[in-house]
């Protein structure tokens, strides 16, 4: 059963609350007979693979509601049943958009699947892999942007072709320290399915010999959340030449973002990682990187 809990605001600053607000609880039995798909749900999250699970919440039809969809991304096998065809189309379709960029909702449909309907509810509650960022450079800047990634959750990975620079004293809040040449690691990892549209690469080398064969991998991936590379407007032009040079278009230029961050006049290595940090949410979230005190209406995108 579906059952809503709210105070309201005039209840809430009755007993000096800030304000009210509305909690939905869902309440299942869980046991082999109504949850078989359990025990494969629990082993894809131990071992970092993405998947979703899809409960109807509510539906006109009594007999619907609790019904269970796993879904797992493209190419990969369902179980369950949200009680029609239709419904499982459907949702396994948004399921995986959703899956795809980590994030859990819950959807409405008519009592059949329809898009545009009403009256079916559907809690989609993604189990995704952390997502990951890629920093590039074993330098003073890639230790704080490092430490400020693994706080904002990434799986942080820093990668340099130097070994004597790349090691793990070096970078303690970094998950992995990779000694390779940047290119060719991207490329590993890209062909190992561990890049998606959540990643997050930072190029902080400003090395044209490192830098310009890195972003010609990074730029032709269509899915990279963000590619950003750290040097003055000069080595900027520099690289933009360099990358012209080598074949890369002009909406994949357009991908990048250099110099990298946001202007909150950082000098300091950990003041630099915060205007990297603040670039990556901004263009995550759809924020504009204004004051909000500059603003009016909601400050919830």
């Amino acid at each position: 059963m579906l059952q809503r809990y709210g105070v309201s605001d005039e209840s809430a600053f009755a007993v000096g609350l800030t304000c009210g607000g509305i909690l939905d609880i869902f309440v299942e039995r869980v046991d082999q007979a109504s949850y078989p798909e359990l025990g494969e749900v629990a082993a894809d999250i131990s071992a970092g693979r993405p998947v979703a699970v899809a409960t109807v919440v509510a539906h006109p039809d009594a007999s619907r509601v609790g019904r269970r969809l796993v879904v797992r991304p493209h190419g990969q096998p369902t179980a369950g049943s949200l009680g029609s065809d239709r419904s499982d189309a459907a949702v396994v379709d948004d399921g995986r958009g959703l899956l795809a960029t980590g994030r859990t909702e819950t959807l409405e449909y008519g009592p059949d699947g329809q898009r545009r309907g009403e009256g079916m509810q559907v809690f989609v509650a993604s189990y995704a892999p952390v997502p990951r960022l890629l920093v590039f450079g074993a330098i003073d800047f890639a230790a704080a942007v490092a430490k400020l990634g693994s706080f904002l959750g990434y799986r942080v990975t820093v990668c340099d072709a130097r070994g004597v620079f790349a090691t793990a004293s070096r970078f303690p809040s970094a998950d992995e320290v990779v000694v390779d040449w940047p290119h060719r690691y991207l490329t590993a990892e890209v062909a190992a399915g561990r890049v998606d549209s959540r990643t997050v690469v930072c190029v902080l080398t400003h090395d044209p010999k490192f830098d310009v064969p890195l972003l010609e991998v990074a730029l032709r991936l269509p899915d990279l959340a963000y590619v950003g590379a750290m040097g003055s407007r000069r080595t900027h032009d520099d690289r933009l030449k360099r990358l012209r040079e080598a074949g890369l278009t002009e909406p994949e230029l357009a991908r990048l973002a250099s110099p990298i961050g946001l202007d909150l006049g950082a000098r300091t290595p950990e003041e630099t990682a915060v205007s990297i940090a603040a670039e990556i949410i901004a263009l995550r979230w759809g924020g504009a990187g204004d004051r909000l005190s500059a603003q009016a209406g909601s400050i919830h995108h």
